[in-house]
């Protein structure tokens, strides 16, 4: 790899680049990762093979949106922290911004009667049908971890709440880590990262302090910004398995309470399909629907400034954990768990609320084999539906 850099020409070159693909890069957190190896591995020579496939294997450990720290990442190896910024800014904000937009222009609507809309809840059928079938042929191969995955849908499905998903995910790492602890896959290349340790756990220390002290700061307040911050920030702060999985708590964070509604928050996902970049913009759209582009801004904020702390505060001690076996056995639990969420979400409350007639199945049908047989672009799907969605309404 080469030397790190870290003069402002440099954070420009980021700058640009992760702008360029933030605009280019459709199909989910798989293929930016693709679009990256293609960018910064294969064309710029950032990075060598086997860096990257270390950095990548690191951000299956951690909360949050793998790709999102993978280029994260990427950009502090290439040039310390104000890298790592740059190459977040670049690959995020162009969907924040259409998001924020879209949710503006969605104001003065009445999401239960807009036909588009409905067409929009049916797109996150086919998308999340086709993250659920990607993901289980991958992390659920065996037998145990089928049955991790049924005992997560079955949890998630009788209690719903984001406690739930958490004790969930962490008796799902135990008995992985029971089951897998022999599981070890011996690589001792040596790894450096231009962070000191230092620096290193003071990300790690604000992290949690954030994670335990915001609820409390929360309650004592009782200010809405305060409690939006403490919504988004705790929910990028404890899934796995990518922006798929946060769909469920962003969910019941704020349509149970009542801050927006059902349609609404189902056709913000349902918009998230047509842009570029990572899933986790869609709390973009939220923040935006519910206190304007302010609120989008802060919630962007909140829901990825675990990545960030997560990416920085690990990435110096990487290379001794990722060749201990026990955390190794612990994320394959994990991962299962996660495909059995994926699933419970899948039926609540994306089917429940998308799938209403004969007529919605077969739509879902079409765009499903769409994206996954002709391998269409995911915004064709998106414009699909949402034409669709138009047209199912004066058909039915």
């Amino acid at each position: 790899m080469k030397k790190n850099k870290t003069g402002l020409k440099t954070l420009l070159e980021i700058l640009m680049v992760s702008t360029r693909l933030g605009l280019t890069s459709f199909g989910g957190p798989v293929a930016h990762l693709g679009y990256f190896h293609d960018e910064y591995v294969r064309r710029r020579k950032w990075m060598d093979e086997k860096s990257y496939a270390d950095l990548v294997a690191l951000c299956q450990f951690l909360p949050g949106p793998a790709s999102s720290q993978v280029g994260i990442g990427i950009g502090v190896m290439r040039a310390g922290a104000a890298g790592g910024i740059m190459a977040f800014l670049g690959f995020t904000l162009p969907s924040v911004i259409a998001l924020i937009i879209f949710a503006i222009l969605l104001q003065g609507i009445n999401p239960a009667e807009a036909g588009w809309i409905h067409g929009l809840k049916i797109v996150a059928v086919a998308v999340v049908a086709h993250a659920v079938l990607g993901m289980a042929q991958k992390l659920v191969p065996d037998l145990p971890r089928k049955t991790l995955a049924l005992f997560a849908i079955i949890a998630t499905l009788l209690w719903q709440t984001a406690i739930t998903q958490v004790a969930v995910i962490l008796v799902s790492g135990f008995i992985g880590f029971l089951i897998y602890k022999k599981h070890a896959d011996n690589d001792d290349a040596p790894m450096e990262f231009p962070i000191s340790k230092g620096f290193a756990i003071g990300c790690l220390v604000l992290f949690f302090s954030l994670l335990i002290g915001l609820p409390i700061l929360r309650e004592l307040t009782a200010v809405e910004w305060v409690a939006l911050f403490d919504s988004f920030y705790r929910s990028g702060s404890l899934v796995f398995g990518g922006g798929h999985v946060v769909l469920p708590l962003l969910e019941r964070e704020f349509v149970p309470t009542g801050w927006l509604s059902e349609e609404a928050f189902l056709a913000g996902y349902g918009a998230a399909q047509a842009v570029p970049g990572p899933l986790f913009t869609f709390a973009a759209y939220l923040g935006a629907v519910m206190n304007g582009w302010q609120g989008g801004l802060l919630a962007t904020a909140a829901i990825f400034l675990p990545a960030f702390l997560l990416i920085l505060g690990t990435l110096p001690f990487w290379d001794t954990l990722r060749r201990n076996p026990n955390i190794k056995g612990a994320l394959m639990g994990v991962n299962a768990a996660v495909v059995g969420i994926l699933i419970s979400a899948f039926y609540h409350p994306i089917w429940t609320s998308s799938i209403l007639e004969p007529a919605d199945f077969a739509f879902a049908a079409v765009l499903f084999s769409m994206l996954v047989y002709w391998k269409l672009p995911p915004w064709i799907i998106v414009v699909t539906g949402a034409i669709g969605g138009t047209l199912l309404g004066y058909v039915i």
